[in-house]
C-alpha cells in the first residue's frame, strides 16, 4: 500500500518541491546578507531572488538593509491566509455590486404588457444638456409660482453664487420663499454662500451630509441631476404632479431633521440656542469633528461646550445627556 507523504507548509501554499527547499535553506540563514546566503547556495544574488521570486511576492521573504528576512511556517500561513481574506472580501464587494446591478439589467424591459393598462401617457417632464445654469433657473423661477426649496450639497464657491443670490433675493421681495439645506461642511468651508444667500432672506439649514443636488419649485417644477448625484448635466426636470409631491415630502423630511445655521451670519449670544443645536447634532451622532467644522469652531471648545452641557443635565454618557435633554423638553 503506498505512503501518502502529508504535505509540507510551503508546498501547501502552492509552491514548489524546490521552492520548499531554499525556503527552508534560507530559513535557517534570515537575517544574514543577501550576498553572503546566496553565496553559501552558490548563486549570485538575483539568480536567487529569481528563484524564490513567489515567496518574496507573497511577503514571506523580504529583503531589508541588504539582508534576507525569512517568515517562520506560522508567520507564512498568516500572511497568506491575509492576502486570501483580503482577495475574497474583493470578491464579495464586486459579487455584490454585480447583485445590485442585475435588477438594472431587467428593468428597462418589465413594463406592462399590451392589454394589461389602459390610457398608457408619458410621464410629464424630459431629461436635458447644455445652457448657461443660471438664465434657465431664472427662467424657471419667474415663469413659475410658488416658494423654493433646495439641496445645495456642492459647488458653493463658484462665480454664479452673486446671480443666483439676485434671483432668490428677488423672488423672496415678491412674497415668495426659498428654503436651502447645505451639508455641515459648507459651513466652514462655503461660509460666505451661506450668509449671502440668508442676507437675501433665504432660510438656511445644516444636515451632515447631503446624497444629491435637488431643486423644487412650489408644486410643479423639481430639477434634478440625472442620474441623481453632483453634476450640472444632464438634469431631469420633473412636471408629474405625484413626483412633485414625493419629492417635496422627501425635502420636508430632510428639513425637519436639518440644524439652523448656528450664527445665521451674526454672533449668536443665547446659550439655550446653543446648547439645543449642540444636542441636536448629539443626538444625530454627529462627531465632535463635525460639530466644530460645522460652528466653525476648535475641537478642544467644542468638546469643552459638551462636557459642560452634559454636566449641566448631570449625564454621565451622551445617551443619557439627549434622554434627559428630552425629558426636559430641551429637544
Amino acid at each position: 500500500m503506498p505512503v501518502i507523504q502529508s504535505p509540507s507548509v510551503i508546498t501547501a501554499l502552492g509552491f514548489s518541491k524546490r521552492v520548499e527547499r531554499d525556503y527552508h535553506r534560507l530559513l535557517a540563514q534570515s537575517g544574514r546578507e543577501l550576498v553572503s546566503v546566496a553565496d553559501s547556495l552558490l548563486r549570485t544574488p538575483e539568480q536567487l531572488l529569481h528563484d524564490v521570486r513567489g515567496l518574496v511576492e507573497a511577503g514571506i521573504i523580504r529583503i531589508e538593509d541588504a539582508r534576507i528576512h525569512v517568515a517562520t511556517p506560522p508567520e507564512a500561513v498568516a500572511l497568506l491566509l491575509r492576502e486570501t481574506a483580503a482577495a475574497a472580501a474583493l470578491a464579495n464587494t464586486r459579487l455584490e455590486e454585480v447583485a445590485r446591478a442585475l435588477p438594472h439589467l431587467a428593468a428597462p424591459a418589465a413594463r406592462p404588457r399590451p392589454g394589461d393598462v389602459l390610457d398608457v401617457r408619458p410621464i410629464d417632464g424630459e431629461i436635458s444638456s447644455g445652457g448657461n445654469p443660471v438664465p434657465l433657473l431664472r427662467a424657471l423661477i419667474t415663469e413659475s409660482a410658488g416658494d423654493l426649496c433646495w439641496l445645495r450639497p456642492d459647488d458653493l464657491g463658484t462665480k454664479r453664487e452673486q446671480a443666483m443670490a439676485a434671483v432668490v433675493g428677488q423672488v423672496i421681495e415678491q412674497g415668495r420663499s426659498s428654503r436651502a439645506i447645505y451639508p455641515a461642511r459648507s459651513w466652514a468651508d462655503s461660509r460666505e454662500t451661506l450668509e449671502l444667500r440668508a442676507s437675501v432672506g433665504e432660510h438656511v439649514r445644516l444636515l451632515p451630509e447631503l446624497p444629491t443636488r435637488m431643486f423644487i419649485i412650489g408644486t410643479t417644477h423639481v430639477v434634478l441631476p440625472e442620474p441623481l448625484g453632483f453634476v450640472d448635466e444632464p438634469r431631469s426636470l420633473v412636471r408629474q404632479p405625484g413626483l412633485v409631491q414625493a419629492l417635496t415630502l422627501w425635502f420636508e423630511l430632510l428639513w425637519e431633521r436639518a440644524s439652523p445655521l448656528p450664527e445665521a451670519g451674526r454672533p449668536s449670544t443665547d446659550r439655550a440656542e446653543r446648547d439645543r443645536f449642540l444636542l441636536q447634532q448629539l443626538a444625530r451622532g454627529a462627531r465632535d469633528e463635525q460639530i466644530a467644522r460645522t460652528l466653525g469652531l476648535s475641537l478642544r471648545t467644542v468638546r469643552r461646550r459638551v462636557a459642560d452641557l452634559m454636566a449641566d443635565l448631570g449625564a454621565d454618557s451622551r445617551f443619557q445627556a439627549g434622554v434627559e435633554a428630552a425629558r426636559r423638553g430641551w429637544l
